[in-house]
């Protein structure tokens, strides 16, 4: 009998990810326990700069224009595309694998998350939205909540949520450059 109530009260981590709260980042509230980052960024005006950054936010074109190497398992993120995401050479280079958990392309939404997998540096998921409002502004949203899952991370303490506040600017600097072009 504990083991059921405990199974009715504990979620179980789907199987692959590093954290039970698979899709958190789109159902809301976020999860205790972890940090949250909530940032939103202006990227433009009308369904041309919308279009523009929503294939860019879903090609990982974004991503790969902001600094980060990205190898991924498919052109466009889709739920259960396998995803590395990483910064730095050589023996200084942080890999963090992670895979799409949900992805959204309709009439002004694009975008997706992702989870992480072992070996994430983070333990936690990170979504990536391009919203285009009934005034005609496109603004880009970065949802996550993580917490640190390797020595590396647990010992940076404070300094992680301010890079991840930090990298979620740089990544919404970035689209309006690339939406407004």
């Amino acid at each position: 009998m504990t083991r059921l109530i405990r199974s009715l009260s504990t979620p179980a981590t789907p199987p692959g990810f590093t954290y039970p709260d698979v899709g958190a980042t789109r159902t809301r509230p976020l999860p205790a326990g972890y940090d949250h980052l909530r940032h939103e960024n202006p990227v433009g005006h009308g369904r041309e700069v919308f279009e523009t950054a929503g294939a860019a936010v879903t090609t990982w074109a974004l991503h790969r224009r902001s600094g980060v190497r990205v190898r991924a398992g498919a052109a466009r993120a889709e739920p259960g595309t396998a995803v590395e995401i990483s910064l730095g050479t050589g023996p200084l280079r942080v890999a963090a694998p992670c895979e799409v958990v949900w992805a959204v392309h309709d009439e002004d939404r694009i975008g997706f998350a992702y989870g992480t997998l072992a070996g994430h540096p983070e333990c936690g998921e990170e979504s990536f939205v391009v919203e285009r409002r009934a005034d005609g502004s496109v603004w880009f949203t970065v949802t996550a909540f993580s917490r640190p899952s390797r020595w590396y991370t647990r010992a940076a303490g404070p300094l992680v949520p301010v890079f991840q506040r930090a990298y979620a600017r740089h990544l919404g600097r970035t689209l309006a450059k690339i939406a407004t072009k």
